[in-house]
């Protein structure tokens, strides 16, 4: 096993085609689907969690595939010292001629040697490690021993095996939650805001919460592993990204209660988001109405100028983020789009609630994937922009269709009222180009 500091890797999994349409009268159109999946890595939370989590490093215990992905996808420059790694698995290790946990203490003591500012890290698993069983959960609680009280060590799987590439990061955070300290008795509420957001973005949220009266206000991942917000029955919690149901569930499992409410996309998605939160913590409407309305008029002429090139126009989404459906509530909503198929890998009917409540009853949505179905579904409709991996863009590209990569959804800050019209940008610059292409 060797280290290598700083894909493009796809993991598709097959099994017998099936398509079963929902038939219950009260129910949305939907698709389920199970067959061939195109997915991007679930590795790729890295990227992001790394930046976020600042005395955090992330280890991954993977191929030489794995290391490539994140090296291209983070976009490292050569004299950058990056808070992720790879430990390579290589043939001594698949051939059982090295002890692959002695190996990993081996690289992790000669890690934490060299890098010194490191509180907290993450061995993240990936498709080799798992298909070789290396139970990293074992190899963290036997690390974390050894370290105590210099190093925190974690594991969760960032494997493309699972549904889609943001599990790494619902993986990352469910991870965190068994650490978060319990609340002290008879504490006031307070308010975790949970999902990896820009420190741009949750400076503007924090602001927000200040002028509306709400804290304490915590974050989940915080910027230091050393400031873990506590938990309990006292915790209310919003969710700022779709796909978070393990940490979610981990949340509610130590007492916490989920504020329901739409995502925080568009200037409707925010105000949603803000106003269920402000009535949860018993926010006055006059004073919500005089803290949000200035930025609500700012945003909504911020859209002004792309709606003129987002009306009318329609809109296909292959399932990948898990963000298919709040962003089609922007688009349809705001912008005046028209979505065709709404696809997302899981359909969480409890999270999604009040997306799916303000799209058009009529909205055909589809939860899984058979690949080939579903491109024969979007070369019939031939939307005017389709919203899916870097795997099928490009094919589709050269086929005529205009697309938007749905990894670039992650990587770019989509949330809260400042951050609208950067949504609406990244759907306007593919049509824009296309018009110059085709003049």
């Amino acid at each position: 096993m060797t280290l290598r500091e700083p894909a493009t890797s796809r993991c598709e999994a097959h099994s017998g085609p099936l398509t079963v349409p929902v038939a219950k009268s009260d129910a949305p159109p939907l698709i389920r689907e199970s067959g061939q999946r195109e997915v991007f890595c679930g590795l790729t939370g890295i990227v992001w969690l790394h930046r976020k989590i600042q005395d955090a490093f992330f280890l991954v215990v993977g191929s030489r595939t794995c290391a490539h992905l994140l090296q291209s996808a983070a976009g490292v420059m050569i004299f950058a010292e990056p808070r992720f790694a790879t430990a390579i698995i290589d043939e001594r290790d698949l051939a059982g001629l090295a002890d692959a946990n002695a190996e990993l203490d081996r690289l992790v003591t000669r890690l934490l040697r060299y890098r010194p500012d490191i509180k907290m890290l993450f061995l993240v698993g990936s498709c080799p490690s798992e298909v070789i069983k290396l139970d990293l959960s074992r190899a963290a609680a036997r690390l974390s021993q050894e370290f105590a009280g210099k190093v925190r060590v974690l594991s969760y799987s960032g494997s493309g095996i699972e549904t889609t590439f943001t599990q790494g990061e619902d993986a990352c955070l469910a991870s965190l939650v068994p650490l978060l300290p319990p609340e002290a008795p008879d504490s006031d509420c307070s308010l975790l805001v949970v999902g990896a957001l820009a420190d741009v973005v949750e400076d503007q949220f924090r602001r927000l919460f200040e002028e509306l009266g709400i804290g304490p206000v915590h974050f989940l991942p915080p910027r230091s592993s050393t400031e873990l917000p506590s938990v309990g029955p006292s915790t209310r919690y919003l969710l700022a990204q779709p796909f978070l149901s393990d940490t979610a569930r981990a949340l509610e499992e130590r007492g916490a209660t989920r504020i329901e409410g739409p995502f925080p996309l568009g200037v409707e998605g925010t105000t949603a988001w803000l106003k269920a939160c402000a009535d949860a913590f018993g926010v006055a409407p006059d004073r919500f109405r005089s803290v949000v309305a200035p930025k609500i008029a700012r945003s909504r002429e911020s859209l002004d100028r792309y709606r003129a090139e987002l009306s009318g126009r329609s809109v296909f989404f292959f399932p990948d983020s898990q963000l298919e459906i709040p962003i089609a509530r922007f688009l349809v909503r705001e912008m005046g789009m028209k979505a065709v198929e709404v696809g997302t890998p899981y359909l969480h009917r409890f999270h999604m609630a009040s997306d799916m409540a303000l799209l058009p009853a009529n909205t055909q949505y589809s939860e899984g994937q058979d690949v080939e179905r579903q491109l024969d579904r979007c070369r019939a409709a031939r939307p005017d922009i389709t919203v899916c991996g870097l795997g099928l863009a490009n094919p589709l590209e050269v086929e005529g269709l205009t697309t938007k990569w749905s990894i670039e959804l992650l990587f770019t800050p989509i949330q809260g009222y400042e951050q609208a019209s950067d949504l609406a940008e990244l759907f306007a610059r593919p049509m824009v180009r296309r018009t110059r292409l085709a003049a």
